[in-house]
């Protein structure tokens, strides 16, 4: 019979998750539409910055949030004194870290599927009156589908597979920031490799899975036509 701890770490990675590429879809896309389809003097740092995380050891990183989140600096002074809140070891704390760690993934396949959209879409609504917004939301979204999945798709995969920013940061607190990729981990070093591989197969073949799947749809949509 297996763990219930060990269903408990499955379930609060694919929580972490879930709600990290919940909230990158909120901030991603204004952001992603914001770099491509505007030019302006800050773009290369804007872009340098979100891309970031593709190249820093996640240590960097997790330091760094750690050094923020700590009572002794302010961020993580203010969150407490103010708000009563410790993101340091904390579910809340990790969500955050997985949001930057994982911001490239879901910011780089919009931007890229907004560029390759002809100007005619955008200079029609224009032209009929639309704002900003409705023309973003309305029709060139609609027209990048593929390139929502695939940033959604990778964006949930790459926060499963998280290590270093979520150990720097949350630790290894059944129930709170333990997750898979820290219980393989830890169950190596237990000397209980039977059940780091069950995490480490059901880890693969759910990214498996979706990478598979986004390759399907995508092939299917590429002859999509929207109008």
């Amino acid at each position: 019979m297996i763990d219930p701890l060990f269903w408990e770490t499955l379930w609060l990675t694919f929580k972490l998750a879930i709600t990290t590429t919940t909230i990158l879809f909120v901030i991603g896309i204004p952001i992603a539409a914001l770099l491509g389809t505007n030019q302006f003097r800050g773009k290369p740092i804007l872009d340098a910055l979100i891309s970031m995380p593709l190249v820093l050891p996640p240590s960097v990183l997790g330091y760094y949030l750690l050094v923020a989140y700590s009572p002794d600096n302010f961020p993580g002074n203010l969150l407490k004194e103010w708000f009563d809140v410790q993101l340091a070891f904390s579910y809340e704390g990790i969500v955050i870290g997985s949001v930057i760690f994982s911001l490239p993934f879901m910011i780089s396949p919009i931007q890229s599927g907004l560029q390759n959209l002809p100007s005619s879409l955008s200079e029609a609504c224009a032209t009929l009156g639309k704002n900003k917004w409705t023309t973003l939301y309305k029709v060139l979204l609609p027209n990048i589908k593929p390139s929502l999945l695939t940033a959604g798709v990778l964006t949930f995969a790459h926060t499963i597979g998280e290590f270093g920013v979520v150990l720097m940061i949350g630790g290894n607190l059944q129930g709170r920031t333990r997750v898979a990729s820290i219980a393989i981990y830890d169950e190596l070093q237990d000397l209980h490799p039977e059940i780091a591989n069950r995490y480490a197969l059901i880890l693969f073949a759910v990214t498996f899975t979706l990478l598979i799947a986004i390759n399907l749809i995508n092939r299917k949509q590429s002859v999509w036509k929207p109008f």
